[in-house]
């Protein structure tokens, strides 16, 4: 696992959205801004829209991570694409076809991912993973904030990344849900190398050391 790049994510829900500007400056030296999209149907939570997203691509210092928690991906994911964004990721139990969604945002110019639930059995994708450019695995339910991480959820990570091995490509693995440095290292021995944190990071005092802590403890990880 050492040889792999660890890339940290903060993620903006755990942010103070009235200075949002500030705070996504803040994180300048994460691999990422992980901007979580809720549409109070898919998720019970109600969070940012395209209009959000737009204006964190225009400040932005690092590349946008948007994670769409909405219902009809199909319909709605490829507008994100096409804001820019550097990686759009919409949810395995929210789209009737995930490898035409995942082929169409990666023909506007966006990387596409694919997140699965707590829930939703990693098996029937294994096959797919040429597919698409990452996969999330979901360490708590979707839809709110500092929740405990689901060790559980391990199993799955080790399948995919011994698919991708199979496949012989260079697929992302993110785990997004109560990263923190106790829980960072278990993600990445597991095969994890891109990881969500909320409150881990904007719950510090300062964000640079604890981006820092994140992305040593998960190198070191074997």
């Amino acid at each position: 696992m050492s040889s792999r790049t660890a890339r940290i994510q903060p993620s903006i829900l755990a942010a103070d959205f009235a200075n949002i500007q500030t705070e996504v400056e803040r994180i300048a030296s994460a691999d990422g801004v992980h901007v979580d999209v809720m549409d109070n149907h898919f998720v019970p939570n109600l969070t940012f829209g395209p209009q959000m997203v737009e204006a964190v691509q225009r400040i932005s210092p690092i590349p946008l991570d948007v994670h769409l928690m909405i219902s009809d991906a199909d319909r709605w994911a490829p507008g994100y694409a096409e804001l820019g964004v550097f990686s759009v990721t919409f949810h395995a139990e929210a789209t009737s076809d995930p490898v035409a969604l995942a082929r169409r945002l990666r023909e506007i110019g966006s990387r596409a991912s694919i997140a699965l639930k707590p829930g939703t059995a990693v098996e029937p994708y294994l096959d797919l993973l040429p597919e698409f450019d990452q996969v999330l695995v979901m360490t708590v339910e979707p839809g709110f904030g500092g929740q405990s991480f689901m060790a559980d959820m391990m199993p799955k990570l080790r399948a995919l990344r011994a698919a991708a091995e199979r496949h012989g490509i260079d697929l992302w693995l993110q785990v997004d849900g109560g990263i923190a440095l106790d829980t960072i290292a278990v993600a990445a021995e597991a095969g994890a190398d891109t990881f969500v944190a909320g409150s881990s990071v904007y719950g510090a005092t300062d964000l640079d050391v604890a981006i820092a802590g994140l992305r040593t403890a998960a190198s070191h990880a074997h």
